[in-house]
């Protein structure tokens, strides 16, 4: 499981795994309009059984080693705040490292994404997981696409993913590493 931030840190953040504990807290996410599609998840589900269907594929992800989101506590508070994570995803049957995140929706807008990406970029370029990282992003999901701008990704392409379009974000290990610099 080298693609999993376990034992790591933020200024704020402490990555761990996901456990089925997890389920009630995370379960307000589904309730927020558009996640469905944010998320690629099927809309005519209830948010339990959203929910229910992402910890089925979280933990068949670490069970398969395909990355997978880690957990994200706030550590001054304990409290789970979201989901950030490095995954192995199949993008145009091109195997490619993603950098994701999802932030419950009452720690929004405190900056709590770009700091557990950022993290996980500096993560899958320091253990050479891959030369360029991508963020999948949902057309309409301008939050997420400010968080991918935030670490410096560009739009690589738009593609229709699963069902959804989507903007696909990307920055070489050399970007990163000139953007580190500044």
């Amino acid at each position: 499981m080298n693609h999993i931030l376990t034992n790591v840190e933020t200024d704020r953040l402490k990555f761990r795994l996901l456990k089925p504990d997890d389920f009630d807290a995370w379960l307000p996410l589904f309730y927020e309009d558009n996640v469905a599609d944010f998320l690629g998840m099927d809309k005519s589900l209830s948010a339990k059984q959203m929910c229910e269907k992402w910890f089925e594929k979280s933990f068949g992800r670490y069970e398969n080693n395909l990355g997978g989101m880690n957990a994200l506590e706030d550590k001054a508070t304990g409290k789970l705040i979201g989901q950030s994570g490095v995954l192995i995803q199949t993008v145009e049957d091109e195997q490619r490292i993603e950098v994701g995140y999802s932030i419950l929706p009452e720690f929004w807008n405190n900056g709590y994404a770009s700091e557990a990406s950022s993290r996980c970029l500096e993560y899958a370029f320091e253990n050479k997981l891959a030369s360029t990282v991508i963020s999948i992003v949902h057309v309409d999901n301008i939050g997420s696409e400010k968080v991918a701008r935030n670490n410096g990704m560009s739009v690589e392409k738009s593609i229709n993913y699963h069902g959804s379009p989507v903007r696909i974000f990307s920055i070489s290990e050399s970007h990163w590493k000139g953007l580190r610099l500044k």
